[in-house]
């Protein structure tokens, strides 16, 4: 419950407890605040004991932190019934990947001499664009304007 305060906000707040409160009253005020966070557990324990067996039997394995929904989430998708573990397993993403590289490395190795070259499927940058003809326009789209 109070693991992200730090060092410095304890410090922080027995100091503004001490201002408020004063040195005489601060051991009173700390009776009642654990007396009272006592009595809320006591009343929270009590009342899970109620709901339990009001349930009855077949929901002895009941634990109310299963409403949450990520535990809940969590819970059902480790389920066997579904069989998931099957489909997740089954799923191997390197395998697959392996299998797309040696496609793709047989295919550029089946590519005919010429264009299998150290420049083969690159574009030259250090090369000038070639003019087009002074016939050829480029492609106009009706639709595009």
């Amino acid at each position: 419950m109070f693991n992200d305060i730090g060092p410095l906000e304890v410090v922080t707040l027995v100091v503004l407890a001490v201002l408020v409160f004063g040195p005489d009253k601060l051991p009173k005020v700390i009776q009642d605040v654990t007396r009272t966070i006592r009595k809320i557990r006591e009343f929270s324990e009590s009342a899970k004991q109620d709901i339990r067996s009001e349930l009855g039997p077949e929901f002895k394995d009941f634990e109310f932190e299963d409403l949450n929904p990520k535990t809940f989430i969590r819970k059902q998708l480790d389920n066997e019934e579904l069989g998931l573990k099957e489909i997740r397993n089954g799923f191997d993403l390197k395998k697959e990947m392996a299998e797309v590289t040696d496609a793709v490395h047989s295919r550029e190795a089946e590519a005919p001499a010429s264009a299998a070259g150290p420049s083969a499927g690159r574009v030259d940058m250090t090369k000038k664009p070639e003019a087009p003809a002074k016939d050829d326009r480029p492609p106009f789209d009706a639709d595009a304007t």
